[in-house]
């Protein structure tokens, strides 16, 4: 089953409940909730307090991405604030430190994942594979919306899911930035199983539509 998911980056602020139970509404599976420090990444965004908000309002599945450095410091924040798997950079610290924070989600009772930047290779991800549920390959730079998808990282995509399947592993492929009706197919196709659609689905007139042709229902 494919899953979509919105990012919260590109939802109306002003309204964002009725942005997330439009969404929901529209046939989404998760909500996307990225969070930027202005070090890790070049840009500042959405924190705890706004993520338990979020959480009061929705019993959507929350996929919470740390684009920050030092994540094991502040992962187990989020697990108390609502989200149901949080996601780190394997480039935000180091070997040590990414599984340390690994652990730390886990202990939570919350599900876990790594994140590759696009000059990052999926071999990177191989010391965590024991350890997590999803892995994240950006199909763009992280820390800003609306970028123009970078098909070079399908190739990851297809590494990874090989990877996975001879391992035996029951773990989610997800992509992130520029995904669309039409690029979402190609990482359908590449094995991805989780698509992260953000201004392409909040800046849709029909939803219901956007989201269907993201998963390539039609």
């Amino acid at each position: 089953m494919v899953r979509v998911a919105p990012s919260l980056l590109s939802a109306d602020f002003a309204r964002l409940a009725e942005d997330i139970q439009s969404v929901k509404s529209a046939g989404a599976d998760w909500l996307h909730y990225d969070v930027m420090d202005g070090h890790f990444v070049p840009n500042i965004s959405m924190g705890i307090p706004v993520l338990k908000s979020v959480r009061q309002c929705t019993d959507m599945f929350l996929d919470v991405h740390l684009m920050i450095t030092e994540p094991v410091k502040y992962v187990r924040q989020f697990c108390e604030a609502g989200a149901d798997l949080v996601n780190v950079h394997v480039e935000a610290d180091t070997q040590e430190k990414i599984l340390e924070a690994l652990d730390a989600v886990r202990a939570c009772g919350r599900k876990t994942g790594v994140t590759i930047k696009p000059k990052t290779p999926w071999e990177a991800v191989l010391p965590f594979l024991d350890r997590v549920d999803l892995i994240l390959v950006m199909t763009v730079e992280p820390g800003f919306g609306g970028q123009k998808f970078m098909h070079e990282q399908l190739e990851k995509v297809r590494a990874l899911r090989s990877l996975v399947a001879e391992n035996g592993k029951q773990i989610f492929i997800e992509t992130d930035g520029g995904v669309d009706a039409v690029t979402g197919k190609l990482c359908i196709e590449a094995g991805a199983d989780v698509l992260v659609a953000g201004s392409a689905v909040f800046g849709a007139a029909d939803r219901v539509d956007t989201i269907r042709r993201i998963r390539a229902e039609l």
